[in-house]
């Protein structure tokens, strides 16, 4: 058993750093009826959002006769992987869309999600973010886009108006001409494939198949649009932040230092506390010659398939999901709620979050495999050498690196 369980720990530090393992070959864990004691780990944004998650597992537990204790993480990635290693994991846990594979794939997660009354209220690119070999694992927890922002003063001193605003792939390239020709510095774009990706997506392709099984990186819809990024970067129509001396694009655009910039609704509070008095407007990203495309982050909310209280979990997971709660967390730190029936009331609270919103509908996820940090890593580092490197020699080595990792 000892062997056992050493070859268990080493296989999913494999899968990824700080592994998030427990004793899976133990058999079911007995249900207990109650009432439980729920442990929730969270990775929390700031005090708002810790305040937020306990107030309302508080009113929860005295509603159901429960308790919830909940635990802000210092490190969410860290602290999981010691629990889950320990053999005594959270009940309720965030997963990150970009880590969800890991931990589905070795079963350390149990696939409520697709039983709650609202699993078809969720939006489609959030439970497809959750989803893998065809079960909903995970009720998203809120999520976030990206969208274009334009500094409104700088774009109306170049001499553009509304009519101007980019619709598509040639638009955007217009206006940046238009920009550079008064003098600014028109585009302001993060250097990995989490900004980029969205040209990708824009342009008909991704990474992986559906089924997360194969590389399709190495595609002409991803060629044409890592070329359409390298000639903005090359005509000097957009500039990377450590370009602009700056540490995220955010950051220069808070600055004035280009007039757009790609980010997702994280910068309204970014913007707010550090450039207060830039007035600036946020639209959908260009559509490409595929049609409209963005991509979200998203967390769900994460049941310990080892927990003692599964029952008692999911009326935790369905409490902090229902709309009225999600706009209540919305109102108190500034997400945007996972469910459609929400969409409105959202809208009516926060106008300007629209294009964010809108995104929704044709949005990818993070990349739904397992094993894939180091490979994303690559990538992110050649893509910051994007303006002077092939993109076909990039994506070839992608393609390899991802084919030696997924499932084929």
């Amino acid at each position: 058993m000892k062997l056992r369980a050493a070859l268990l720990v080493a296989a999913c530090g494999a899968l990824f750093a700080l592994a998030a393992c427990g004793d899976h070959g133990s058999g079911p864990v007995a249900q207990q009826s109650g009432p439980a004691r729920l442990r929730i780990l969270i990775g929390s944004s700031g005090s708002a959002e810790t305040k937020a998650v306990t107030d309302a597992a508080a009113a929860w537990a005295a509603a159901t006769g429960n308790t919830a204790t909940v635990i802000p993480a210092q490190d969410l990635q860290q602290q999981l992987g010691q629990a889950f290693a320990g053999g005594s994991p959270p009940d309720v846990f965030y997963v990150d869309a970009a880590r969800f594979a890991d931990y589905a794939s070795i079963g350390a997660l149990e696939p409520y999600a697709e039983h709650l009354p609202q699993a078809a209220d969720f939006y489609d690119s959030l439970r497809a973010a959750f989803t893998r070999d065809g079960r909903f694992y995970c009720a998203p927890k809120d999520f976030a886009t990206l969208a274009l922002e334009i500094n409104d003063g700088l774009w109306r001193q170049a001499g553009l108006t509304a009519a101007d605003v980019p619709r598509d792939w040639d638009g955007l390239r217009a206006a940046a001409v238009r920009l550079r020709a008064a003098g600014l510095a028109p585009l302001v774009l993060g250097d990995t494939f989490d900004r980029i990706g969205a040209f990708m997506v824009q342009s008909g392709g991704w990474l992986v198949s559906p089924d997360g099984r194969q590389a399709i990186a190495d595609s002409p819809q991803n060629l044409r649009a890592l070329r359409y990024v390298q000639d903005l970067l090359r005509s000097g129509l957009a500039a990377y932040p450590k370009q602009v001396d700056a540490g995220w694009a955010g950051e220069a655009f808070g600055r004035g230092t280009a007039v757009m910039t790609v980010e997702g609704n994280w910068i309204k509070g970014a913007l707010a506390k550090d450039y207060p008095g830039v007035a600036y407007s946020v639209h959908e990203l260009p559509a490409g010659p595929a049609g409209p495309g963005t991509l979200l982050s998203t967390t769900c909310w994460g049941v310990a398939a080892r927990s003692p209280f599964q029952a008692q979990a999911v009326s935790f997971v369905e409490a902090m999901t229902a709309a009225d709660q999600q706009l209540a967390f919305a109102d108190a730190y500034g997400v945007m709620p996972s469910l459609r029936s929400a969409r409105d009331r959202y809208l009516r609270r926060f106008p300007a979050d629209a294009a964010f919103l809108a995104g929704a509908d044709h949005a990818r996820g993070p990349v739904n495999a397992p094993r894939l940090s180091r490979v994303l890593a690559d990538f992110d580092s050649r893509l910051q050498d994007l303006a002077a490197a092939d993109p076909a020699v990039i994506l070839a080595r992608l393609q390899r690196n991802l084919t030696a990792v997924l499932p084929g």
